[in-house]
């Protein structure tokens, strides 16, 4: 258990751009952050109190050569953040096993491998949260393995909590709906296409799904855990 004034670490998984940027500069003032990237450089200069890892995760390997990482920086490991994640689309017809794989890997193992990784470091009141969708429970249309690694990762996620929960370790997630990242290539009519979906008349932004990963990870959420916070501004209700 960290004492109040004691700043606590924290391993952000795709930390370089859109949402994981977003969660990085919504926690750097408070923690020590490891960034992890794959082939998008961070956003965020490193410092005293942030420096970045880069890291495939769909080799089974990375997942503990990142905490490690984090460990070997900071010299201790409170918190995960996994953010991560591979889209595609998965057309019913000719799609490969090596492209659902990959989905796979990165969306739900590399959960799995990353907290494995860490349990031994995590002490009581230690927290993950991964970073799901939507379209865990409302399929894509064209992309219905995404949807399907996105719903394991929740069951992933209240797998882990049950099992977890005796030792005071949190694990939760957090289901964005349309977030509005600049980097994406959306065109103007597809946002529109999202706001006319969403009840709040609006698409979400990074700093949104930021919030709520601030909260979880916080002590004002030291009763919740295997909870899956959709984050959406009402998205296809």
């Amino acid at each position: 258990m960290t004492s109040a004034n004691e700043r606590k670490s924290v391993l952000i998984t795709g930390g370089g751009r859109g949402i994981g940027a977003g969660i990085v500069a919504a926690l750097q003032d408070t923690h020590d952050v490891m960034v992890h990237y794959n082939t998008t450089a961070p956003l965020h200069e490193a410092g005293a109190h942030l420096a970045t890892v880069q890291g495939d995760l769909t080799d089974a390997a990375t997942p503990s050569q990142i905490v490690a990482a984090a460990l070997d920086r900071f010299g201790r490991l409170d918190a995960i953040v996994h953010n991560a994640g591979d889209i595609a689309t998965s057309p019913l017809e000719g799609f490969t096993p090596e492209a659902y794989r990959a989905l796979f890997d990165v969306n739900l193992f590399a959960a799995q491998g990353l907290l494995a990784a860490a349990l031994p470091h995590f002490a009581t009141g230690a927290s993950m949260v991964n970073i799901s969708s939507v379209n865990a429970v409302l399929p894509p249309k064209g992309a219905a393995m995404y949807g399907a690694s996105k719903a394991a990762l929740d069951l992933w996620t209240r797998g882990a909590a049950k099992e977890l929960g005796p030792k005071g370790i949190r694990v939760n997630a957090v289901a964005p709906g349309a977030i509005d990242v600049p980097d994406a290539g959306r065109d103007e009519a597809l946002k529109q296409t999202f706001i006319d979906m969403t009840a709040l008349g609006r698409m979400g932004t990074p700093q949104d799904i930021a919030n709520a990963v601030v909260f979880l990870l916080s002590d004002a959420a030291s009763f919740i855990t295997g909870e899956v916070l959709t984050v959406s501004g009402g998205y296809r209700l």
